[in-house]
Formats: C-alpha cells, sequence, structure tokens
C-alpha cells in the first residue's frame, strides 16, 4: 500500500537548500529536533482548549513538523551531525510530539478515549517496532499504511473537518479504531519487512 512516506525524497530536495542555510549558520539537528518537539508539545496544549481556529490550523503546524523532522534528518545525515544522542531524541521526540497532537482529540471526543488512547499505543509500537527493525537487520523501517507522515495527514484532515465545524464526536471512535487497525498493520509490515533482510 502507498505510503505518504513514499513521497519523502521529492520532500527533502525542497528543503535542502533550507538545510544547507541552516547548516552554514551553524544550526545543529539535535536544536531542530528539540524544537519541533517544543512546538509539538505546546500546540498539543492548545489543542485542548478546542478553539476552532486551531484545529483549523493543524494541517499547517504538521506540515511545518514534518519539515522540521526532515531537517533535522538531512542536517544530521549531509552535514556529519550524527550522534547517538540525536538519535535517541529523534525517537524519542518524535513519539511524544505524536502523543501530544493526539490527545486533544480526546479533549473534542470524550468518548472516544478508549479508542484514541489505543490509537496512541499502538502508533508508538509502531514506531518501536521501526527501531527494533534496525537491531534485526541494521536498517530503521518505516513501512505503512500509517506510518508518522501517514498518521500526520489523517490526523491534518481531521483537524481541519473539526476547525471548519463538521461534527466528528459521533464517529471519531470508529474512525481512530480503524486507524489503531492499520498501524498493527504497519507494526506486521516493517517486523516482516526486518525479517527478510
Amino acid at each position: 500500500m502507498i505510503s505518504v512516506y513514499d513521497l519523502k525524497s521529492r520532500f527533502q530536495d525542497l528543503l535542502r537548500p533550507v538545510c544547507k542555510s541552516l547548516a552554514d549558520k551553524g544550526v545543529t539537528a539535535n536544536q531542530i529536533t528539540i524544537t519541533a518537539l517544543v512546538l509539538s508539545a505546546l500546540y498539543g496544549m492548545l489543542l485542548c482548549l478546542n478553539i476552532p481556529l486551531l484545529w483549523l490550523l493543524l494541517p499547517v503546524f504538521l506540515f511545518i513538523r514534518m519539515g522540521l523532522n526532515a531537517i533535522d534528518g538531512m542536517l544530521a545525515r549531509e552535514h556529519n551531525m550524527k550522534s547517538k544522542l540525536g538519535m535517541a531524541l529523534n525517537e524519542l521526540g518524535d513519539v511524544v510530539s505524536d502523543t501530544a497532537l493526539f490527545v486533544p482529540f480526546i479533549f473534542y471526543a470524550p468518548e472516544a478515549v478508549w479508542a484514541v488512547g489505543a490509537f496512541i499505543l499502538i502508533a508508538t509500537l509502531n514506531e518501536f517496532c521501526g527501531v527494533l527493525a534496525f537491531m534485526m537487520s541494521g536498517q530503521r523501517r518505516y513501512d505503512g499504511p500509517m506510518g508518522k507522515s501517514d498518521r500526520a495527514a489523517v490526523t491534518g484532515v481531521l483537524g481541519f473537518l473539526i476547525g471548519i465545524g463538521v461534527s466528528l464526536q459521533g464517529i471519531l471512535g470508529w474512525v481512530f479504531v480503524l486507524l489503531a487497525i492499520l498501524c498493527i498493520w504497519s507494526c506486521i509490515n516493517r517486523l516482516r519487512s526486518a525479517l527478510k533482510k
């Protein structure tokens, strides 16, 4: 199944001039990672207030966050900034940032708490499977159909719909159950790919 992650190389090509400029100015990959984490935590806390404009702008914020995530990786790989600390910050930062941005859906639809909670748990497990694949095969896996980029795309659409006034309270639980199932599928795909190496 096609994943948003498949578009990553084209996205990186667009960001490469920005990345080079940041590197020339002495900005480090870890600084970008921490910035993305702090911004995600702050935006997530604000989203819990259920302000329509913030829901409406969620896709924009997620796009910016995706850009920051791409830039920190490019700085690390292409500008000799790889480090064990950077790897830890990247993996932990992604999980914490995702959680901060998914929890507000519980404040929007409290009746969907179990479905959203299950999605957060399985999404975290999905990233763990990607790291586990690295331990098994030496290659970090990002397989979909519900990888990090896909989760950002879907939750961005949900946030936009909430922002324009579409009522999702009645179906949000079922939507997150479906997303959780797709995350399980992603877990299986990542481990299966690692086992083939």
